[in-house]
């Protein structure tokens, strides 16, 4: 599929349940754009998790780790109203073995990628919240 906002392609993948909270709506899954990194529900996702480097270097590729990853980048935009689930994804992320905020570093150094939030900005925000 691709993305209806910038056209690049996105990701489905089914949300494992302990992080469907962090989803709007009650879909099973969602779709992220791998250059703006929108997020989006998705009624009917694949079973396989895809590749989510495809996404950049700098998600994870441990799939314990990308998955929260990849959520909490999406919810990003929306700091301030997410701000319990992304915590959680943060938790998971490390976890998970991987340093989130490290992660979300080299993200935001990723020319391929084009957030439609301040990676940058974010990841201090972040940093206040924890």
């Amino acid at each position: 599929m691709t993305c209806p906002d910038c056209g690049a392609p996105t990701l489905a993948f089914t949300v494992p349940e302990q992080y469907r909270d962090a989803l709007p709506g009650d879909s099973g899954g969602a779709e992220v754009c791998t250059r703006c990194l929108a997020l989006r529900p998705v009624a009917d996702p694949p079973a396989d998790l895809p590749d989510f480097t495809a996404i950049s270097d700098a998600v994870p590729s441990n799939d314990d780790a990308a998955v929260p990853f990849v959520l909490m980048v999406g919810l990003i935009p929306s700091l301030a109203t997410n701000r319990a689930e992304i915590s959680a994804l943060l938790t998971s992320v490390e976890r998970a073995g991987t340093d989130p905020l490290l992660a979300l570093d080299r993200l935001a150094d990723d020319s391929g990628v084009d957030a439609e939030a301040d990676l940058r900005t974010r990841r201090r925000q972040l940093e206040q919240l924890l």
